[in-house]
């Protein structure tokens, strides 16, 4: 009886294991139809947010980049690359 009980419990597993991925995508199918308005708005924030986030991500790095290029002036092989960036910038 116990024996015929782990069978029908490892059965029961086995199916749950195997249908359970395709219940959650119907489910996921059916929500994501029903609530599309909320869903555009939700991309069309998140859009702005990342696009924000890569404008502010960048200048930052661009600004830390020209930072430390200006503290190793006294390097010798980047002498002429950092004054002509520093001679570029100087002349905007």
């Amino acid at each position: 009886m116990a024996e015929q009980r782990k069978g029908i419990v490892k059965q029961f597993a086995q199916e749950q294991m195997q249908y359970a991925p395709q219940a959650f995508l119907d489910d996921l199918f059916e929500n994501y139809y029903s609530r599309r308005r909320e869903i555009y708005f939700m991309n069309l924030v998140r859009g702005i947010f990342f696009g924000f986030g890569s404008v502010i991500g960048g200048t930052i790095v661009v600004a830390l980049l020209l930072w430390l290029l200006s503290a190793l002036h006294f390097v010798p092989f980047l002498d002429g690359i950092i004054n002509s960036v520093q001679e570029s910038l100087n002349n905007r």
